[in-house]
């Protein structure tokens, strides 16, 4: 059973031509868009891919199989996977046929052990570094691998950073920190976390392709009437570091507004982070301006690679990212989801831009009528404005109003009495997705507008504003707080989308109607009044 793998010497790395054999449906779609974009000369690390025919069969993905695959993505590298002295690090990504964003799993930082993280220190000359990554990994692959809840290592990172930001933790505390989550680990599995690369990487891959049979994959793919029998590829691709310090740092972006389709970049970014803390939902990540003032030269590269990739794929691209030490890596792209405004003004402007034809927009904007496109505001009732209780990113625009529901239960309940529900989280996390499509809303503590909670929310078509950090659960007590101020249990709150603010109380509101954006559609179409 064979590997399908991409370009010189099995590999996906910059510049090899897309192989003619190459399809979404064998090596799934995120690894050949990883292709595509090597192909396009854009900076991806090396990686290779074990096919999506290899879900069905996990008993045939044993070391043998990919053994060659990883002599050649040495080679490329110039590094040794569990070398003591120049140690290859890897990222075990998921990718079925189609997009299913934050469905499955990802392990990253694969091969640093006891034995090579002395190496990684020498070779980087960054300790902070190899010990952040030596304890993101005990605590990703306790998550994924030995399904050991999240919470456990949250709660050690806390009695570490007390109450500061955990990119401020120097190496000693992040070395303080993995030691608590090796005896975490020990201590919930009774085995000690595994200390030999291979094995880490054999369990990986098989956790990344069991994570396709998931509660919230199937749940998905359910709700999206999508086959079970697609299966999902694995690509195993070098580790670049966004938690290098400095001009590092890792994004998420849309080529453009996902909301309301402005043409300008999209992009939530951290420094000194790697890619799973803005997609996981657990992180609040700040928009382009920070990135944009303090490494202005990797902004530009990145606006341009953008316009790269819009013009290769003709539509609007979600993509990530990662800069190590000021150099940018783009690590995936694939059609963005977007709000139906949105879809219209991306195809329209596409076809005057003389990106995509004018038949291509017609096709993509079929059935985007007044009543698609139709949106809610709120309008203030009797001249007074509604109370605010607080301001959030906005994620996916509207208006939404409903009971407050902390947890499955209170969303059961709402349905019971026949009320809306907006569902309030500390998170935005994937295995919600379920009691998102339930509710109006969703309001999350932490996250960024582009998780991959956030960007469900808003392919559902649910108002979704993250990283409202004034507050606060007491799921206990079925409340939420704002500042000073506690909701009683079972209060309605609003939601707008179209400004990031909470009010409390339903809100009074008013149909929208895009004039411009109708006319503009007329004309493709060929309507008259």
């Amino acid at each position: 059973m064979g590997i399908p793998v991409q370009g010189a010497a099995g590999l996906i790395v910059p510049g090899a031509p897309l192989a003619k054999a190459a399809s979404p449906e064998t090596m799934g779609f995120k690894a050949y868009n990883l292709a595509r974009m090597a192909a396009l000369g854009l900076n991806v690390p090396p990686a290779f891919v074990l096919g999506t025919n290899l879900c069905a069969h996990p008993e045939a993905v044993t070391p043998a199989l990919w053994r060659d695959a990883l002599t050649h993505l040495e080679a490329a590298t110039g590094l040794r996977f569990g070398d003591p002295r120049r140690p290859l690090l890897l990222s075990v990504r998921s990718g079925a046929p189609v997009s299913m964003p934050g469905m499955m799993e990802t392990l990253l930082n694969i091969g640093l052990t006891d034995a090579t993280l002395p190496g990684l220190i020498r070779s980087t000359g960054n300790p902070r570094l190899a010990w952040d990554a030596y304890r993101r990994l005990i605590a990703g692959y306790g998550e994924v691998v030995a399904g050991i809840e999240a919470a456990a290592f949250e709660a050690d990172l806390d009695q570490v950073r007390m109450g500061e930001d955990e990119r401020a933790l120097d190496f000693a505390a992040l070395r303080d920190l993995a030691q608590r989550h090796l005896e975490t680990y020990l201590r919930l599995t009774q085995e000690a976390f595994p200390q030999d690369a291979v094995a880490q990487l054999q369990a990986a891959i098989a956790a990344v392709f069991r994570s396709w049979s998931s509660a919230k994959a199937v749940a998905y793919r359910e709700m999206r009437g999508l086959s079970h029998g697609m299966g999902t590829a694995v690509t195993v691709q070098r580790m670049v570091f966004g938690n290098a310090g400095g001009l590092s740092g890792a994004g998420v972006g849309f080529t453009r507004n996902p909301s309301d389709g402005d043409p300008a970049p999209w992009v939530d970014f951290l420094f000194n982070a790697q890619g799973e803390d803005v997609v996981s939902g657990r992180r609040s990540a700040q928009g382009h301006d920070r990135l944009a003032a303090i490494a202005p030269r990797v902004w530009e590269e990145l606006v341009e690679a953008t316009k790269a990739l819009e013009r290769h794929f003709g539509d609007m691209q979600d993509f990530e990212f990662t800069v190590e030490d000021g150099k940018l890596f783009l690590l995936q792209t694939r059609e963005g989801k977007r709000t139906p405004q949105a879809a219209a003004r991306i195809a329209l402007d596409m076809a005057d831009e003389g990106l995509i034809d004018r038949d291509t927009a017609r096709s993509r904007t079929a059935g985007l009528d007044a009543a698609a496109l139709t949106t809610r505001v709120i309008v203030a009732e009797d001249g007074a404005a509604a109370a605010t209780l607080g301001h959030a990113a906005t994620a996916s625009s509207g208006v939404a109003s409903g009971v407050v529901a902390l947890n499955e239960e209170q969303v059961a309940a709402a349905e019971a009495a026949g009320k809306p529900a907006i569902l309030a989280r500390e998170n935005a996390e994937t295995h919600d997705v379920a009691l998102i499509d339930r509710v109006r809303g969703l309001l999350t503590r932490h996250g960024a507008r582009t998780s991959h909670a956030a960007v469900v929310a808003r392919q559902l078509g649910k108002v979704c504003l993250v990283g409202c950090e004034a507050m606060r659960i007491d799921e206990p007590g079925d409340r939420i707080g704002f500042g000073d101020e506690w909701l009683d249990p079972g209060a309605v709150i609003t939601l707008d989308g179209n400004s990031g603010t909470i009010f409390a109380g339903a809100s009074r509101t008013a149909e929208q109607v895009p004039t411009e954006l109708l006319r503009r559609l007329d004309l493709l179409h060929g309507r008259t009044g």
